[in-house]
């Protein structure tokens, strides 16, 4: 490097005369090059591997619906709804009261079919003795003809009393028809009914969503159903939650609608006639139980889910 030119003439030819600093290099360490480049083509291999055997191996679909039973309610007996003590979306216990229909014309017929019953009783006691009376006594007094026909008498009014006493059970059913009650654990579902309105007899005015029957079904490409057993456990992962829910595959279905079996008007199988010759791998469905739903989870019929099962597990 040139001296300064401000500096003095003598001082100048002094700077100039000194030789510069040698360069120091530092020493080269050629593996360390070569452990990057190692450890980098490690990581590309791991990562690539993971990526092949989570998308190209790995049973896992993002065709996912979340399903449940639901029970719809009707009742057996006819009659004006006279009580509605749930609300829509209202969650229920079994056994919970759902509906009363008006007992009104029910009680009066139970009462009916017991004052039936004790009449068909009389009888059939009056009728038994009758016919006792007639075979205690010689066949001079009575002809045989006669006791016959006591005896036959007799025969018919027991049967007339248990014929009544099956009424008088009918009537008790009806009138215990006339409460309805919840046959799960669930949420009332639309609910249209209303107090006031007239419910015939099997027409449905409830439903309930069974909350202990919420499952998965899965549509798994069928070539990946190779890799699915039922027992495997599954990840399950709503689109609305961020969270992985723990589940197993409970069973694969045995059939699908296939569009070439459906019959014609003469009973024959229609076939397209067409073939594609790229052909997309049909989707089979796969039931997926959930084994622990969190309490901050609010399952509904209909979600979308992504679920990866893992194999062999």
């Amino acid at each position: 490097m040139p001296p300064p030119a401000d500096l003095p003439a003598p001082e100048r030819r002094a700077a100039l005369a000194e030789p510069d600093p040698p360069l120091v290099v530092p020493p080269r360490r050629p593996w360390l090059g070569v452990l990057v480049t190692l450890a980098a083509t490690a990581l590309a291999i791991g990562l690539g591997w993971w990526m092949w055997t989570l998308y190209a191996l790995a049973p896992w679909t993002r065709d996912g619906t979340v399903r449940v039973n639901v029970v719809t309610i009707a009742p057996e007996i006819a009659g004006e709804i006279v009580a509605l003590p749930v609300a829509d979306n209202q969650f229920v216990h079994k056994g919970d009261l759902l509906m009363v229909i008006d007992p009104t014309d029910y009680r009066i017929a139970v009462r009916l079919r017991e004052a039936a019953v004790q009449q068909a009783k009389v009888t059939a006691d009056n009728a038994t003795r009758q016919a006792q009376r007639r075979l205690a006594l010689p066949d001079i007094a009575v002809s045989p003809e006669q006791q016959q026909t006591f005896t036959s008498q007799a025969v018919s009014a027991q049967a007339q009393y248990q014929a009544a006493l099956a009424n008088l059970d009918q009537a008790r059913v009806n009138l215990a028809r006339t409460e309805i009650r919840s046959p799960v654990n669930g949420w009332v579902t639309n609910l249209l009914a209303q107090r006031g309105n007239y419910a015939n007899a099997g027409q449905n005015q409830l439903a309930v969503v069974d909350a202990d029957s919420f499952w998965v079904d899965a549509y798994f490409e069928e070539t990946r159903l190779g890799r699915i057993h039922p027992g495997d456990p599954a990840r399950i992962k709503l689109m609305g939650y961020g969270r992985v829910i723990p589940g197993h595959v409970q069973s694969i279905a045995r059939a699908i609608s296939v569009a070439n079996a459906i019959p014609n008007a003469q009973g024959v199988a229609t076939v397209n006639p067409i073939f594609t010759w790229v052909r997309l791998a049909q989707r089979i469905p796969v039931r997926i139980t959930f084994d622990r739903v969190p309490a901050d989870v609010t399952l509904a019929a209909g979600m979308t889910a992504t679920v990866e099962v893992e194999p062999g597990s």
